[in-house]
């Protein structure tokens, strides 16, 4: 416990714990231009600390208790190997998994840890949504366990009028599968919705991470293109990805 005022860690020292705010308040200041800034308060159940231990890099801000508070603290050597614990089971759950993926095997093997780091893994219940045609993209998929049903609106029958479309399957995936990657390359709407066939695991990578990450499949990726404008040939005669996404 600490008194009104007590200070945890100065901008610029050295890390040395983590901490969990169990009471009280804490504000948190950023020296911007030379002043010295107010720019976050710290209530009970957060945390700070965590970067420049895991980063090893000096505080970034300094941090000030604002009343009577309890914290909770890490030392640094406990707090890593958690870290690192918990950053090694992950890797290891993922290493086969994405070891089997065709598509990921131009990657180094580094590369495939640092995908398995980036990956969040996200459940479905039987017939939930996962993405919807025309819905902006926002991540990439990768199936961990369960089936997906690809569906896209038969917006090219003649006979029938918006409110009338209905849905056509174009595919369905499994594990192993991987969906969402073409909306990431072209920066396009989604060209189809996907549903959870059965109750589904599936591993997310978001935009930001799909870049820097999976720049080396881009290619292999980008083919996949036209697999599916032959499947879509197949369902509806000429059509093209950007059918689907007007």
């Amino acid at each position: 416990s600490s008194g009104i005022n007590a200070e945890y860690g100065e901008q610029g020292d050295d890390g040395d714990f983590f901490y969990v705010v169990d009471s009280g308040t804490l504000d948190c200041y950023v020296k911007i231009g030379g002043e010295e800034r107010m720019v976050k308060t710290y209530g009970n159940g957060e945390s700070f600390g965590e970067l420049a231990l895991m980063y090893n890099t000096p505080r970034a801000a300094t941090i000030i208790a604002k009343e009577d508070s309890v914290l909770w603290a890490l030392d640094r050597q406990t707090f890593r190997h958690l870290v690192l614990f918990k950053t090694m089971k992950k890797r290891n759950m993922y290493e086969e998994f994405l070891n089997a993926i065709p598509i990921l095997q131009s990657l180094e093997s580094y590369e495939r840890m640092n995908l398995a780091d980036a990956l969040q893994s996200k459940s479905y219940k039987e017939g939930d949504v996962i993405i919807t045609q025309g819905d902006a993209a926002d991540a990439f998929y990768i199936i961990e366990e369960g089936e997906v049903v690809v569906k896209v609106k038969d917006t090219f029958s003649s006979q029938q009028t918006n409110d009338e479309q209905g849905e056509v399957v174009v595919n369905e995936l499994h594990r192993g599968d991987y969906f969402g990657e073409l909306a990431l390359i072209d920066n396009k709407p989604r060209a189809a919705t996907i549903y959870a066939l059965t109750d589904c695991t599936c591993a997310l990578l978001d935009v930001k991470a799909f870049e820097r990450l999976l720049g080396p499949c881009v290619d292999i990726l980008k083919r996949n293109a036209e697999v599916y404008e032959q499947q879509l040939t197949a369902l509806f005669g000429q059509v093209s990805l950007e059918d689907l996404r007007r």
